[in-house]
């Protein structure tokens, strides 16, 4: 069950600047075990509709679970975030009043051994958020070039010794096919000195994970996307995990924040392309020390949001 483990990350923070009101049209971009949409529908309800996201089916069963008591207020959408203008279309809904995208794996996909998440449990390597897709964690690390697992490990785990586990990957794969997260931690082990080891898989398995799930890509086209259905005066809120992900928020918001001038426009007023949104959070906002002592995994959540500027 996935809301035996799902607790919703800075809650409070998400509801502060998604402010969420009644008879609102509202989306979860991620909605996983259905946290943060419960405390956004309670605030909309009765009038309010939320749409929730996701590419796991398994998720998508539990927040309806969760959300039952709203069901007539709930649309379910299995889908990445990155369709929403086209899954919102198909549904003639234009504008909304918000968005939340909280970002990266869920709770429970980590503590199911056999999604293959997680390097501290055993089970098959497979990492799909979508299980219909046909990439999957066994294909990269089993059929992969070298260089290409190189970059992969540099640019998604940013790993300094990516070519050395590159290498050792492709050594102890050419004798037996690599099966399992457990058999795949054996091979980084080899490489990787103790003390640094547990760092180490986190960041190979993070660089694994986003390529056989096109995170970072999904993300930016998500964002765009978002805040191209968002009404003006709607808010969008994202809760990061890592770094990576964390940079494609901040450069999108700081980029649509701005005057912009058209690629090969010259110096025209007319042709200038005034901001889109306005930034709510200066700095990223964190948990608190109360939150990470109730949630370890709330300690590296970063939130940004935004408010979409009235359209020019």
């Amino acid at each position: 069950m996935i809301n035996a483990f799902h607790i919703p990350v800075l809650k409070n923070e998400v509801l502060r600047y998604l402010q969420p009101s009644p008879g609102g049209v509202y989306v979860d971009g991620t909605i996983g075990g259905g946290g943060h949409a419960e405390s956004i529908i309670e605030r909309c309800f009765p009038r309010g509709t939320l749409i929730g996201f996701d590419r796991d089916p398994d998720a998508l069963c539990e927040a309806e679970q969760r959300l039952r008591k709203y069901r007539d207020n709930i649309v379910l959408i299995r889908d990445n975030f990155a369709a929403i203008r086209s899954q919102l279309t198909a549904r003639d809904i234009s504008l909304v009043d918000g968005i939340l995208m909280d970002l990266g794996v869920s709770s429970y996909q980590i503590d199911t051994a056999g999604r293959g998440f997680a390097f501290q449990r055993d089970g098959r390597l497979d990492m799909r958020m979508d299980t219909n897709q046909i990439l999957d964690a066994w294909t990269v690390v089993n059929k992969y070039e070298e260089s290409k697992l190189v970059g992969i490990l540099r640019e998604y785990g940013e790993e300094q010794n990516a070519r050395k586990i590159a290498r050792k990957i492709v050594e102890m794969r050419s004798k037996k096919t690599i099966e399992t997260t457990g058999e795949f931690v054996r091979v980084i082990s080899m490489v990787s000195a103790r003390r640094f080891l547990t760092k180490t898989l986190a960041r190979v398995f993070q660089a694994i994970r986003i390529e056989v799930n096109n995170e970072l890509e999904s993300l930016r086209a998500g964002l765009l996307a978002a805040i191209g259905v968002l009404k003006p005066g709607g808010r969008l809120v994202v809760i990061s995990y890592h770094s990576l992900e964390d940079r494609v928020a901040k450069e999108l918001f700081q980029s649509l924040a701005k005057n912009r001038i058209p690629s090969g426009s010259k110096l025209i007023p007319d042709t200038i392309i005034q901001p889109e949104i306005k930034i709510l959070t200066k700095k990223p906002v964190t948990a608190q020390p109360t939150e990470i002592a109730l949630n370890a995994r709330a300690r590296s959540a970063k939130l940004r949001a935004a408010e979409r500027l009235p359209r020019q």
